[in-house]
Parts: C-alpha cells; structure tokens; sequence
C-alpha cells in the first residue's frame, strides 16, 4: 500500500483518511492566511473549454458508476461507521431525483414508449463526467453530465417523437456534432426545475440549469458557470474538457472515483490571495482511496520549511495547517487595511518563512492561533509598524466609548511585545461583566485581541489566552506541536480527532441553545453526539507531502501521505 493510501483499517494502530475533514480544514485556512501570499509566476494557458465557451468548472466527478459512489465513500472506514446508511438513502430518495424519475416514467407511460423502466436505474449506473459549478451561495451546484456507454444514448431516440406534443419535454434548440444537427430538449420537472439534454451516438450530455447554457460573443471570455452550446457539440463528439481544467489526464480504468475540487470552492473567495493552492484531489482503485494535493509555482518560490511554524504552536491543537509565506506582492491589501505605504513596505519585506493555522478544543472555532516568522535581522526594529498596523486593523465602532474603539494596551517584557484591544462581540469569549468597565461594552460579551512578537516569531489571535499559550510554549513552559509531529518530515496538514470532537460539539451546542431551538437541540444530541463520540475515538493523523516537494507550473499535484502519530 502506498503512503498516500487511504488506511484501510480502524483497529490499532487506529487509521483513517479524514477525506471531507480535511477539505473543511484547508478551505478555513485558505480564507484566514490569504493576504500573505503571491501571485502566480506565469497566468494559467488557455483551455480548450476556455476557447469553446465553456468556463473553468470548480468541481470535477469523474466515476465508473454513478449509482455506486455514496457506497465507495463508504469503503473509507471512519465515513462508514460515521455518516451511516442515512447518507446513501439520502441520494437514493433526494426530491430533486425522484421527481425527475417520476417525470421520464409519466412520459415513458403516457406515449406508450417501448422503454424498459430499468432506463431509469441504467442512467444512474453509468461511467460518467460530472463538472460542477458553483452557485450563488458558494456551494457546488449546477453540473454538466457527459455519459459514455454504448448503446445508450440510441435507447433515448424515440423522446424525439415526445417533445413535439408533451407538456414537461419540448425541443428548444438544436447543435451542430460533426455533420450532424442534434436536438437539445428541456425537460421540466418538479414544477420550477427543468435540465436541458442532448444525445448523439454513445454520448449523453446533460445541463443541470438551463440558465448556464450561453453563447458568448466572438473573442469574449466565458461567464462564470457558463457552457456555450459550441462546448456542448464538443462533448458530445467525444472531445474530453474536464480534465485539463484540473491539470489531469483522462481517468485511467483502475481509478474506479476521481474528485477534483478547484480551490476557488475551498478558499471561501479568496482565492486571489492564495494562488499557491490550486485544489484538492480525491482517487479511488482496488487499494482505496489516495488524497493529492495541487500547487501552483510562484515567483521567489518561497522554502518550504514548517518546522518554526510547529515549535510555536502549542500542543493539543483540534487541526492546524501551515503554507508557505510571501508577502511582498501583498502591500496593496495591507495599504487597504489601514497601514500607509511604507508600513507596509517594512512589514512585507520582513516576512519570510512559513505561516500556520491552529484551531484549539479550549477555545472557538472562529478564534483560531496564527503564526508566523520574521526575518533574523533586528526585529524589533518592527514594533512601531507592528502596533500601528494592529492599532489600525483590529477594533470595532463602540457606541459607548465615545464613539470611538477601546485603546491599544501594549506591553514588553524581555524580547517579547505585545499589543492587545478590547472589543465588543456577541460572539466573544469574555461576559461583559467581566470588563473593567461593563457599561462600556456594546453587547453581552467582548474579545481581546492580541498580537505578539516573541523574538522573531509573530503571533496573532481573537482569542488571547491562545496566544498566552504560544508565548509559554516559546518559553519551554509548555510543550510544543513539534514534540508530536513526525521529525524531518514536511507535514503541512495535523489533524486531531478527539480535540476536533470535543471542537465541533461545543460549536453545535452553542449554537442551538436548548430553550431556542428544542428541536434541533434534541436532534444533535441524539444522532451527531454518538458520531462525534465515534470520531474522538480515532488516533491522530499527520498529512506530510514527500521530501523535496516543490510546486513546478501549474497544477501540480503532489501525493499527500497519511502518517498515524
């Protein structure tokens, strides 16, 4: 078995692949560390989809079956004994699919088709391409499905004969494949929702929203989610266009499951600031599931040394992830933020090395510990811009502090400086009435931000008992994530299942107060706490990539190996 495998086994030594926990994982990373890093050495060359209307998708399905996908997820044993039968019995009776199955039986009933009805069940056990595009939520939405089987697409003909006098299907346009005009139909289901097909020798291609079918104008860019009827005629000539969106080759017979998710969907919209990470990739064969993670390569690539990032944080952590640092690129943003250009010069130039993310079971979910390093050279020299920047980032509007935000309480000890601001938050750790003064805060309940330097180690929090914590750690008072990670091993991803546990049921607790929400309060102790209870129980995993590994263009995907600590 490969390093990258997924374990196949729960027992001890415990393993398990993490396989959704770790999208979540990096997609609140990519958000929070965004603004240190640059752009792209070299813009990304043009796709064929590209040039054909169809824009880049930000997910990719490809599978041998699409009827059997719910149960290969289930082949990983921690999703197994977690999600339970309910999620495989969720896709088999979801509304949106039954009512579309119910609509091809009406017509295949009312025109006295010679379908058999197991049509129905040979659609959805079909090898399949699925690209998927957001929507407006930012969730993974709208999809184009491209079928490949032989004989198939011949057996839906006779719906030809259909659209000319049914109520759900009509014809509303027709593409050109070759020498061959080919009808597009729009079938209605569900009252609301409709998808637009088409068929054509061993090729079925399906739009999940016909809104998403546009034809740009000659030399104009593709709309975000858009697919051009001219994409639409390549797809069903044979013509493969999702995988070089991903920087892959076409899916090779053994990968049984290939999930490509584009890092636009994990980076909550910033990706413009973390062009380094392109995506994450999920295969499955006969020896399980693989996790691969995609970089793209930046001008001054920065080292890919973690080790400073691990000696800081703090023991105990629910998950971290660490990702190379550079800043330079990123002085417009900080300008933006409330530091005038030579701050932001100063701080930029001084950055280097690595920075990292760590949620804590003791604190919240929102209030994760971040970490970075500054060059050697004097840093000191930097408290002055340090506090000005901080002073003019961090605080808030305070009605009751003469409109104005709580001061800046700065304090030195040694090579350690520290700046700290009060402010008012619902969502803060802190009861008003623990205030120095009560009246002054704007809700029930406040944060102290804090900012530290310990030498050439910079770190920063919502939550300054983390921070506390650091400092003691820096200090050899309290022990270090660098005692539990793998030695000499370039581990960018930690993840710890009981703290994570302990993490997500204070989260959902506080968040269905039981007097509130009685219902859902009920419902979360009776069928999450159990699978919590379930995850806490599985050792802790380090996510290393391979010594020397380095992005070298674009998409590179790198074997991510799972490491039982």
């Amino acid at each position: 078995m490969s390093d990258n495998t997924v374990p196949a086994s729960a027992n001890p030594p415990r393993r398990w692949p993490a396989l959704l926990i770790g999208l979540c994982v990096v997609a609140g990373v990519a958000g929070a560390m965004g603004w240190f890093m640059y752009k792209p050495k070299a813009p990304m060359a043009l796709l064929a989809s590209d040039k054909l209307g169809m824009s880049r998708p930000d997910g990719l399905l490809e599978t041998h079956s699409l009827s059997q996908l719910p149960k290969d997820l289930l082949a990983v044993p921690f999703l197994k004994e977690t999600l339970t039968e309910d999620f495989v019995f969720y896709y088999e009776t979801h509304a949106d699919r039954l009512g579309l199955i119910g609509s091809l039986r009406r017509i295949i009933y009312e025109h006295d088709l010679k379908l058999q009805d197991s049509l129905i069940e040979q659609l959805f056990d079909q090898p399949a391409d699925i690209a998927l595009w957001r929507g407006a939520d930012g969730r993974l939405k709208d999809f184009l499905l491209v079928m490949d089987r032989g004989g198939l697409a011949k057996v839906l003909e006779p719906l030809a004969k259909v659209a000319l006098d049914d109520t759900q299907l009509s014809k509303v346009a027709e593409v050109k494949v070759g020498a061959d005009d080919v009808a597009l139909y729009q079938l209605t289901y569900n009252a609301t929702k409709a998808l637009l097909f088409a068929s054509h020798g061993d090729k079925l291609v399906v739009l999940s929203n016909p809104v998403r079918l546009q034809d740009p104008e000659d030399g104009a860019a593709p709309e975000p989610g858009s697919v051009s009827s001219q994409a639409i005629a390549a797809l069903l000539n044979g013509e493969k266009l999702f995988p070089e969106a991903f920087g892959l080759q076409p899916r090779a017979p053994e990968v049984k499951q290939r999930l490509s998710v584009n890092s636009s969907v994990l980076a909550m919209g910033y990706q413009r600031f973390i062009p380094n990470f392109a995506g994450l990739r999920f295969d499955m064969d006969d020896q399980g599931w693989h996790s691969f993670l995609a970089m793209d390569e930046l001008d001054n690539q920065p080292d890919f040394d973690f080790k400073p990032i691990w000696q800081a944080m703090p023991m105990g952590a629910s998950a971290c992830v660490a990702l190379p640092l550079a800043a330079e690129q990123q002085q417009p943003l900080l300008v933006k933020l409330g530091a005038d250009d030579k701050v932001a010069q100063a701080l930029t130039g001084h950055m280097a090395g690595a920075a990292g993310l760590c949620w804590y079971a003791d604190s919240r979910l929102y209030t994760p510990l971040m970490v970075a390093s500054l060059d050697d050279d004097d840093s000191a020299r930097l408290d002055g811009d340090l506090g000005t920047l901080f002073g003019s980032m961090v605080g808030a509007y305070e009605g009751k502090v003469d409109e104005h935000a709580f001061p800046v309480v700065e304090e030195q000890q040694g090579e350690i400086r520290q700046w700290q601001r009060q402010v008012s938050s619902n969502f803060g750790p802190y009861a008003a009435s623990e205030a120095e003064q009560p009246a002054a805060i704007t809700g029930k309940a406040f944060m102290r931000v804090s900012l530290a330097r310990h030498g050439s180690t910079l770190l920063f929090s919502l939550d300054d008992k983390l921070v506390d914590k650091a400092l003691d750690t820096l200090d050899k008072r309290f022990p270090p994530m660098a005692d539990l990670v793998p030695k000499d091993l370039l581990m960018p991803v930690y993840f710890g299942p009981d703290a994570m546990a302990q993490l997500m049921q204070q989260e959902t607790l506080d968040s269905l107060p039981q007097d509130m929400e009685p219902v859902f309060y009920n419902a979360a102790q009776t069928y999450l706490m159990p699978k919590l209870r379930t995850l806490g129980g599985y050792g802790k995993y380090a996510l290393t990539l391979p010594e020397g590994s380095e992005p070298n263009g674009h998409w590179q995907w790198l074997p991510l190996q799972w490491k039982a600590l």
